[in-house]
This record gives C-alpha cells, structure tokens and sequence, in this order.
C-alpha cells in the first residue's frame, strides 16, 4: 500500500482499497516476494487513498461517512491488460482508471486532511503495485512473466478500510458500491 521500498508500516494507520481477487492468481508469487504490503497482509489491490485517517479517529461516525461517499459511486467493470512503472515500481495498470480516480477524488474532498499518499505526488495514478523496491534487470523478468498471464478483469463492488495492527493489515470495514 504505501509504494516505497521501506515496507515499514506503524500500528494504527489505516488504508482504503479496491480488492482484484481476480489479479491474485498472475501476481501472488511476485507480490509475495517483492511487495512488502503482500508480506504483510494486503491483497491484490487498487490503492483509493492512504494514508487515510489513523485507527484512533474511526468510529461509527467515520464509517457512516465512508459508507455514504462510496456509496454514491456505482459498481464498475476494471480490466488489466499491461504494465506500468515508476522509479523502481511495476505494477497493473487498469485499461480504464477513470472510476477508481473518482472514488480517491470523493473521499480526499471529504477528508482533505488525508490526501493520497500525504500529498507526495502531484497526480495519483491509479495501479496495482506488483514489485517495488527494485532494480530494472528485475523488473523486466517480471513484466515478461505478467504479459503471458494478462489480462485480468473483474466487477469492482466494494472498497475495504484496512488498518494496520503493528504486526500486519487487517479489513476492518467493507464499503459497497451502488
């Protein structure tokens, strides 16, 4: 979730994201060697906004608020059919990241306090990190193996708040689309 190569997260910091179940099966073994957010328990994965609030300001209060922005946003069709990268990083992009753009725009005006990624990027690119932290040589062995199982489509339902318990991250909530 946090696309750098530190793969350290705190206890606390909360996440939301669109779960690809569909995409698991062509990057499980990637993403389990080189994404520390796999080794720590998040799927396969869009990110909508992280950091999002920290655990300690989620209540029945906050989730309403999360239900009623995502509920406002109907269910969509998603489909990965190439590779992207930034500096270090491969990952899915989607052939449309028109929906998933609109779900982190809702929820970063209602929560301006928490913008995508803490601001570090002027445009967020919608994506499922596969591989981060590593080197060109690396990368391109795996975007080769990727090309050979895409692509990978799926019905977007949901978006899940996923919290960080010192240890690994666990779905708190799930949001469903309209």
């Amino acid at each position: 979730m946090a696309d750098d190569d530190s793969g350290e997260f705190r206890a606390g910091q909360t996440g939301l994201i669109v779960r690809v179940p569909e995409a698991e099966a062509a990057v499980r073994v990637w993403r389990d060697r080189l994404d520390p957010s796999a080794r720590a328990g998040v799927p396969a994965h869009v990110t909508v906004l992280f950091p999002f609030l920290d655990e300690a300001r989620i209540d029945s209060g906050t989730c309403a608020a999360v239900a009623e922005v995502i509920g406002r946003h109907p269910s969509f069709e998603t489909r990965f059919d190439h590779c992207g990268r930034f500096p270090g990083i491969l990952y899915l992009a989607p052939r449309s990241d028109e929906p998933f753009r609109r779900l982190t725009e809702a929820i970063a005006e209602r929560w301006p306090e928490a913008p995508p990624f803490g601001g570090r990027f002027a445009e967020v690119v919608p994506h499922l990190t596969v591989a981060q932290g590593q080197d060109d040589a690396v990368l391109d062995g795996v975007e080769a193996d990727l090309h050979r199982q895409l692509p990978v489509s799926g019905r977007v339902t949901s978006v899940d708040l996923m919290v960080h318990d010192g240890v690994r991250w666990q779905r708190r909530v799930c949001f469903g689309l309209r």
